[in-house]
């Protein structure tokens, strides 16, 4: 544990190590010898490796070995695998976009949500790591502060405006599982459409039968990027007509911060 005061001067709190570390509290690699290695070198070798060959390589002894050290020897810069896990899923998620404030409370979302997406189809290892908690780390800040900047006009309530930015988040992760979990691994080994039609009865599954006879799971429709985007919009849709009834609605000024009445 790590003692921290704020600039108020209020009695220090034990931060946990993974929060020390996470911003900066802690010293590392502060036991034995000269040390040769830093804790950015531990974490981005990390996240290497797990882009090249999953979660399994997350571990003390296939870092330490691509490093060339002793597992013993990344334990001086993070004490636990858990900590070492903790310190990897912020530093891989990066730092957010840069959102214009000009571009309204709309444009912002959906530039913060497609980011988030890319970065998860970048890294998609990262969906296979069960939260140990709610992410603390300054990445996952600054990308929480980034989401209510762009909220941050309107007149909604800071708690719902804390709503709209997680479940839009929550909805990135849970689009991001399927394209790496569902789509991607889809088979093409047979007739899916000719398969189901073989075995469902139209009186109980009609409107199923009736979409697999008219084909609608054809056509150029791209089920990873295109469709998040779909759905993304159709979300962000739903957050304007909120907006509007709360008396903010999609055409708001930025420089005023009042809904345009048309």
């Amino acid at each position: 544990m790590t003692r921290s005061e704020d600039a108020a001067g209020t009695p220090p709190i034990e931060l946990p190590k993974p929060i020390a570390l996470l911003w900066g509290l802690a010293q590392e690699g502060e036991r034995g010898p000269k040390r040769g290695l830093t804790l950015d070198q531990i974490l981005d070798t990390a996240i290497a490796l797990a882009d090249a060959e999953g979660v399994p390589a997350l571990s003390m002894s296939r870092i330490a070995k691509e490093l060339g050290f002793t597992a013993m020897s990344l334990y001086r810069y993070v004490d636990s695998k858990q900590t070492l896990v903790t310190l990897v899923l912020d530093r891989v998620i990066g730092r957010p976009p840069e959102i214009a404030a000009a571009g309204g409370w709309r444009a912002g979302l959906r530039a913060w949500a497609l980011a988030e997406f890319d970065i998860l189809a970048r890294h998609s290892w990262y969906l296979d790591i069960p939260m140990a908690g709610p992410p603390m780390g300054p990445n996952n800040m600054a990308w929480l502060e980034a989401g209510l900047a762009a909220l941050g006009r309107t007149n909604l309530p800071e708690s719902v405006r804390l709503q709209l930015v997680l479940n839009l988040s929550l909805y990135v992760l849970g689009r991001s599982w399927a394209a790496k979990d569902i789509v991607a691994d889809q088979g093409e080994d047979y007739d899916l459409e000719g398969t189901l039609l073989s075995v469902l009865d139209p009186a109980r599954f009609p409107a199923l039968v009736s979409a697999l006879t008219h084909r609608a799971f054809d056509g150029d429709i791209d089920w990873t990027r295109a469709d998040f985007e779909f759905g993304l919009d159709r979300m962000l849709d739903g957050y304007e007509r909120y907006l509007a009834a709360h008396g903010f609605g999609a055409g708001e000024d930025p420089v005023n911060g009042s809904a345009a009445k048309g």
